[in-house]
């Protein structure tokens, strides 16, 4: 690794260059700076990234038709731009990112990524990031590195030799944290009806937001859990520290926490830092349906924005419009409901926030569809839980109706007997 001013970094990228961004919250922004301003001398170049923290300013009218962001996971930062056409999104299961980036129409020529000092021996870590950093650094060109004190140094695969990379970039600066919304008696309710689904010595594969963390508080009776999931937030820590995360039944990394990447607080960094019962791997290890199906009592939890009567779930966009991503929902549920006594819990509220019924009839024209009805399992929301797999179409429409909100039942009734002569 050569260290460089920024601008002397920035000059290996080229036009019509394909570069991949390491995100979440390891995003390095003063490289996405440069590359910003550098790219005002290119043209056709393409960011390729999961989902990035904080400002995107290359996205403006100056650089059209010079770089081109596309998303294979929409942020909030970059909802509006990939949905009125100034940015892309390409939807891809997780597990599938790294086989992306080795093909030759897709491979990166640049990357840039944001790590650790080197150790004495060297390396440095890749933080809280994994997710495809790797398979995009073993086919990339160029490696441009963000050498920044505030990572940790992550443990498991996320220690890569600084001869890895091309340049270093010296520049100090917090990573970003991502603080939940504290959580409600809606999201109590769904918690403690996923918590009842969990059994001791389970492994658990959440996400972060409002459900994950109910549900993580409502765990802290449970004995010698384990986990092996796509993400770990400040929740997990929390669970470590009490003694009632130990992955010891794990048949998979026994012992440690797995997960490709972290988002949370500064203490979440913190105990990340160094510690060896935290392994972070790469994705398409975490998100391997046939690594997921090893751990006995594999429990995934995820998300949705609405459901239909029929059990499809959709997860990434409202009608047509894209708000997240494919991400790793269906790696999870696939390999959970491989698994010997595993089970996958799909949780959401019953409404939306402006009042607007989850549990729906049909879905909204245009929505894509996440997870098919032949792979759920179960249904959540704080009204109970509807258990689908293996049921008739009839069963499912009762059991969802069941767990709808109560002024909804009605209605979904009526156009069940309306859409379906058999029920």
């Amino acid at each position: 690794m050569r260290i460089v001013e920024l601008e002397e970094a920035m000059e290996a990228v080229g036009s019509e260059s394909r570069i991949y961004a390491q995100g979440m919250a390891s995003t390095p922004h003063r490289l996405l700076a440069g590359l910003t301003e550098r790219c005002h001398q290119l043209e056709g170049v393409k960011l390729y990234h999961l989902h990035l923290e904080g400002p995107t300013p290359w996205i403006t009218p100056t650089l059209d038709n010079r770089l081109r962001d596309i998303s294979l996971f929409v942020g909030a930062n970059l909802r509006e731009a990939v949905n009125d056409g100034r940015a892309s999104y390409a939807p891809l299961f997780l597990s599938e990112v790294p086989w992306l980036l080795q093909q030759p129409q897709f491979r990166p020529i640049v990357v840039l990524i944001n790590v650790s000092p080197p150790d004495r021996h060297g390396f440095v870590s890749l933080g809280p990031t994994l997710e495809a950093t790797l398979a995009a650094i073993a086919q990339a060109d160029i490696v441009i590195a963000q050498v920044n004190r505030h990572v940790p140094r992550a443990l498991g695969n996320a220690l890569i030799n600084q001869s890895s990379i091309t340049y270093g970039v010296l520049w100090d600066e917090p990573l970003d944290c991502s603080i939940s919304p504290p959580s409600n008696p809606v999201t109590d309710a769904i918690g403690r009806h996923v918590a009842e689904l969990i059994p001791d010595y389970a492994t658990l594969q959440l996400g972060i937001g409002r459900i994950p963390n109910a549900v993580l508080n409502q765990l802290t009776g449970h004995k010698d859990l384990g986990v092996h999931s796509e993400m770990i937030s400040d929740g997990v820590m929390v669970l470590a520290e009490q003694g009632v995360i130990t992955g010891i039944h794990k048949k998979t990394d026994p012992g440690h926490i797995v997960a490709t990447f972290a988002m949370g607080s500064q203490s979440l960094f913190d105990f990340i830092d160094d510690n060896p019962a935290v392994s972070m791997r790469a994705v398409d290890y975490t998100n391997n349906t046939a690594v997921i199906r090893c751990n006995p009592r594999m429990i995934s939890v995820n998300s949705a924005i609405e459901v239909d009567l029929t059990g499809q779930v959709v997860a990434e966009s409202i009608g047509p419009r894209i708000v997240s991503g494919v991400g790793g929902q269906m790696d999870f549920v696939r390999g959970a409901s491989l698994a010997v006594e595993g089970k996958s819990i799909i949780a959401l509220p019953s409404r939306t926030g402006s009042n607007q019924p989850r549990i729906v009839a049909s879905l909204k024209p245009g929505a894509g569809i996440t997870t098919t009805r032949n792979h759920v399992q179960y249904v959540v929301t704080e009204y109970g839980t509807a258990e689908l797999h293996g049921r008739t179409l009839e069963e499912r429409v009762r059991q969802l109706i069941g767990i709808a909100h109560p002024e909804d039942r009605n209605s979904l009734e009526r156009t069940a007997k309306e859409m379906w002569p058999w029920y």
